[in-house]
């Protein structure tokens, strides 16, 4: 079985502190690497302060943006940190990513339809728009 690369651990105030960088100056979003990928979740901090940007890489031990697993982890330990719209970003792709992202890339025509709409839910939760209301944001998975 693959291990995947892991994010470190965090103390609940570096935690917070970086929520505040990803919430102020950093992106939670689907992402393709190259044209013909699927959307991968990736996490971004964008500043220029470079001090700023050196804390996250040291804590995190990333270089400033992370993808797929890594991101989920760091995701999992900021979400009730985080207090812009990214916070029901971060929700959604708590409770539906791993079970829309199979391991072998192997898409089954209903999981990539349910993989589409998901991906649509995340891309249309911005800053002032009306969040999407879903009961249960993962019921389409087959």
């Amino acid at each position: 079985m693959a291990k995947y690369r892991e994010v470190e651990s965090l103390s609940s105030v570096d935690a917070a502190y970086i929520a505040g960088l990803i919430d102020g100056e950093g992106t939670i979003t689907l992402s393709r690497r190259h044209a013909n990928d699927g959307r991968q979740l990736v996490i971004s901090i964008s500043s220029t302060e470079r001090p700023i940007l050196d804390f996250a890489r040291e804590r995190i031990a990333f270089t400033y943006s992370i993808g797929n697993r890594q991101a989920l982890k760091l995701l999992l330990q900021i979400e009730p940190f985080l207090r812009s719209y990214k916070r029901q970003r971060a929700a959604l792709v708590r409770d539906c990513y791993v079970l829309l992202t199979p391991r072998n890339g192997k898409y089954t025509p209903e999981l990539l339809a349910a993989r589409k709409r998901f991906e649509d839910d995340v891309l249309s939760l911005r800053a002032n728009s009306v969040p999407a209301r879903l009961e249960d944001p993962c019921a389409t998975i087959p």
